[in-house]
């Protein structure tokens, strides 16, 4: 249990993060600057509370969503911009679209009135893939680490997102390898020739349990009309609760690997499907895929492990 801090305590922490992170985080992720990013050059806290946590420890859908928004300022900082405000040729806004993303730590080691340092990284992977990874440390302990891999895409038809096309922008360095191999590992995912992943084969893809989901329009899509990415794992641990109940409850989440072929429109209905499930010596592993309502091919395939 973490010990309450005192006044003084509190106060001398709160100077050192409106002095520290708040300017780190504008200053540092901001400063126009071309090329791959030094990790040691955006540092920033941030202390824990409700709107960072959840049962069982670190809440998983924050920390997408905070790497997101990171990722999306990174990616203006590498291009020398001020803010991510990206156009194609015909002025059209340019957005990031995530492709990939892992998960990986302890969440559920995280306790309220922790101070977390984030640093974090990006490079281009190829000509139109840009993967960041940020790590998010306790002292010397990592609780979590999140590497994302996204496209550049814009709409070919104005606000319809099956129009959704990749795009190039100027402005990057060249790419260099991808050293976490989240690229290759996604790609093979996405074809449907990863032979396994995360421990599930992918002849074992069946049906163990099906949940039909309504995404709202004001809690499940983003500002880009888009169904944000972060969603899609709260929508796998919906039908894992849904399926498994009571033994989850304080499970966190060791590793997640989400990987995205498509989105919807607002309006439409998604299946969530348990492909695969196996119990572990510490917790659960699932695969679930998710499917528009009526379609055969998933729009997203995410692999978890938690433990107790």
């Amino acid at each position: 249990m973490t010990r309450p801090l005192g006044a003084p305590e509190t106060r001398r922490l709160l100077d050192g993060l409106r002095a520290g992170a708040a300017g780190q985080r504008l200053s540092a992720l901001l400063r126009p600057r071309g090329g791959a990013l030094s990790a040691a050059e955006a540092p920033e806290t941030i202390l824990l509370g409700m709107p960072q946590l959840a049962l069982g420890g670190l809440s998983e859908n924050w920390l997408l969503k905070d790497c997101g928004h990171r990722h999306w300022l990174l990616l203006a900082r590498a291009a020398g911009r001020p803010v991510p405000d990206f156009r194609d040729g015909d002025d059209r806004p340019v957005y990031a679209a995530f492709n990939a993303v892992s998960v990986e730590g302890d969440l559920g080691r995280a306790r309220e009135n922790d101070v977390l340092t984030v640093r974090a990284e990006l490079v281009r992977v190829s000509r139109t893939q840009f993967m960041s990874r940020q790590s998010f440390c306790r002292d010397s302990e990592t609780i979590a680490t999140v590497t994302m891999v996204s496209v550049f895409v814009h709409r070919t038809e104005d606000g319809r997102n099956r129009s959704i096309a990749r795009l190039e922008l100027p402005g990057f360095s060249e790419p260099v390898a991808d050293a976490t191999g989240l690229v290759r590992r996604a790609a093979a995912i996405r074809s449907g020739g990863f032979g396994t992943h995360m421990g599930f084969a992918a002849v074992e893809a069946g049906e163990i349990a099906r949940l039909g989901v309504d995404p709202c329009p004001s809690l499940d899509f983003n500002g880009a009309d888009f169904l944000y990415f972060a969603s899609f794992q709260a929508f796998a641990d919906r039908a894992e609760w849904q399926q498994f109940r009571e033994p989850t409850r304080r499970l966190a989440t060791r590793r997640r690997d989400l990987v995205f072929r498509g989105n919807i429109e607002p309006g439409e209905t998604l299946q969530v499907v348990i492909a695969a499930a196996r119990e572990t010596a510490a917790g659960i592993a699932h695969w679930c895929r998710v499917y528009r309502a009526g379609e055969t091919v998933p729009i997203a395939e995410i692999f978890t492990e938690k433990v107790g």
